[in-house]
């Protein structure tokens, strides 16, 4: 198993070599990008004002609006060495293009080889993909990419099809599958049902993508022991976003994904963009390192996390990141309550009346947000009814609306075209 060098080293190390870094990336910007030159010359920045990482908060943080709106001001070479165009999933708005030089394909697939070494994985492991390897999805190539790199099995499969999952871990023995947490409980669910011992299969190892497997102390929330309590497989974490080129992957410990610090310097910030301090919530800013084609400095995620710093019991000595508590944009105020979706997620998963959800909010008359739960329940009863409500009113202190729908229509809602991942949260919002 590879740990980087630097991963190991103190923390004052670390951060002589992020700031380093750094400093190349603000003479990089600002003799190659067209937004950031036009980004220091509206807040008055010379570059050469940032003298250390102490500086850094002189320069304004970026949004996902900036990206959206002057998508291609950030691009810093000629089109013609873009070797790759993907794009972001869209969850808060148009997707974003991110295009990559064949320089930052080889740096992708080095974090992910750097990702699947801090899972545990080697040479001799089989990883099954169980996700979308097309519609522009950079995750997809780049864990193939990254397997490749460590010298294992992979075997691409693609997403859903319970039925064909199981023919192949059958026939070729994977030791570990990625996929995203709640399509492995309906893994365990269709191995229950057509009397396959899953404890009995080769698979060892799962890497979780997409979704929570824990709470925000590192406890497993209902996904993860939905998985753990009938399979015993390791689960790990992950969290990364198609901007960030860059992945946070929990060790052996289960204490966090760990920060790649040759990839990404981070921070994270309050309301009013100052840092917080280890354990309190604030929203993932990162600048990336030695990106070519589209480099992001001080950029606001929107994801809300949690960061911790003291080593870990693997020997790496970097930061480590919660699982994310929401997404800034999608936290609601719901009847003097403030929730996440994430929060909502945790309640429906641990139902068992009901099958599948998506959350929907939006705006009542009076500019308020409100709640719609579409559900597809185990079956349409009176008694099933009260028993939802009773566990809502218990949980929430508050009832949403709730409308029952049927398995096509929950689908069709969850996988609308074009769509590569599920959408369980719905945000009509004006």
């Amino acid at each position: 198993m590879y740990i980087p060098n630097i991963e190991l080293q103190p923390s004052s190390s670390i951060r002589a070599f992020q700031e380093k870094e750094v400093l190349h990336l603000l003479g990089y910007l600002r003799e190659f990008s067209p937004f950031y030159r036009n980004w220091f010359a509206e807040h008055g920045i010379q570059p050469s004002d940032v003298k250390s990482l102490d500086d850094l908060w002189r320069i304004p943080p970026v949004t996902k609006e900036h990206l959206q709106q002057q998508n291609w001001e950030f691009l810093c070479v000629d089109k013609s060495k873009i070797a790759e165009y993907t794009t972001t999933s869209g969850t808060l708005g148009r997707p974003v293009i991110i295009a990559l030089t064949q320089k930052d394909q080889e740096r992708l697939a080095y974090n992910e080889y750097i990702s699947f070494c801090c899972a545990d994985g080697t040479e001799n492991d089989i990883f099954q993909l169980m996700l979308t390897l097309d519609r522009q999805f950079m995750a997809g190539m780049a864990y193939y990419n990254g397997i490749r790199k460590l010298g294992a099995g992979v075997l691409r499969v693609g997403p859903g099809v319970p039925s064909l999952q199981w023919e192949n871990i059958q026939r070729i023995q994977p030791t570990t599958i990625v996929a995203v947490p709640s399509f492995i409980v309906k893994l365990i669910a269709f191995a229950k049902e057509h009397h396959i011992d899953i404890n009995a299969s080769s698979v060892k190892k799962a890497v979780c993508i997409g979704e929570n497997i824990r709470n925000a102390d590192f406890t497993y929330n209902v996904l993860g022991k939905k998985i753990t309590e009938q399979w015993d497989i390791k689960l790990y974490s992950t969290y990364a976003s198609t901007e960030m080129q860059t992945a946070f992957t929990e060790c052996n410990a289960g204490h966090g994904g760990h920060h790649h610090p040759e990839l990404l310097y981070v921070e994270l910030l309050d309301d009013n963009n100052q840092p917080v301090g280890p354990g309190q919530d604030g929203e993932v800013t990162i600048t990336t390192l030695g990106v070519e084609g589209m480099p992001l400095l001080r950029y606001k995620t929107g994801d809300i996390c949690r960061y911790f710093e003291e080593p870990c019991s693997c020997g790496r000595h970097t930061k480590r990141l919660s699982p994310v508590i929401g997404r800034r944009k999608q936290m609601i105020k719901y009847k003097g309550t403030t929730l996440y979706p994430p929060a909502l997620f945790d309640l429906l998963n641990d139902m068992e009346e009901v099958n599948e959800f998506v959350v929907e909010v939006f705006s009542n008359e009076i500019g308020t947000d409100e709640i719609l739960l579409h559900l597809w329940p185990v079956q349409e009863s009176e008694d099933i009814d009260r028993k939802i409500r009773s566990y809502l009113q218990a949980k929430l202190r508050v009832i949403p609306q709730i409308r029952y729908v049927g398995q096509t229509e929950i689908l069709k809602m969850q996988m609308p075209e074009g769509q590569r991942k599920p959408v369980k949260f719905v945000d009509n919002r004006g």
